[in-house]
């Protein structure tokens, strides 16, 4: 299932995302009622979560799976994806610098020695 609640009446908290799901693990049963009864779910990162069993869910997977195991193909796809991430791309090695930019930097040959 996907688009799980956290809490009773959330709006959906767990397993949102392209191609995430859970899995329903286990039921507990209060004797006497329905309150507490409790219900535990497998996300697909591992995680077991304990829900209360009122919580809802959408039973099917969300659309978009497998979106992280196509190629990048190309540098500028990388840029983008490192773009909208706010990572430090490219990661440029202190070797290739010049010997004002990095301590690593300088000198004839790319190694990091004193020789």
């Amino acid at each position: 299932s996907s688009g799980i609640n956290a809490e009773y009446g959330d709006k959906s908290k767990l397993a949102k995302q392209s191609g995430i799901f859970a899995t329903i693990v286990g039921h507990t049963v209060q004797k006497g009622g329905t309150i507490n009864e409790s219900t535990q779910i497998k996300l697909s990162s591992g995680v077991k979560k304990t829900l209360n069993s009122n919580c809802r869910a959408i039973v099917g997977l969300i659309a978009g799976g497998g979106r992280c195991e196509k190629p990048l193909m190309k540098a500028g796809n990388s840029f983008h994806k490192a773009k909208a991430g706010h990572k430090n791309w490219p990661v440029v090695r202190g070797v290739a610098m010049n010997a004002v930019d990095h301590p690593h930097g300088g000198g004839n040959h790319q190694h990091v020695g004193r020789s």
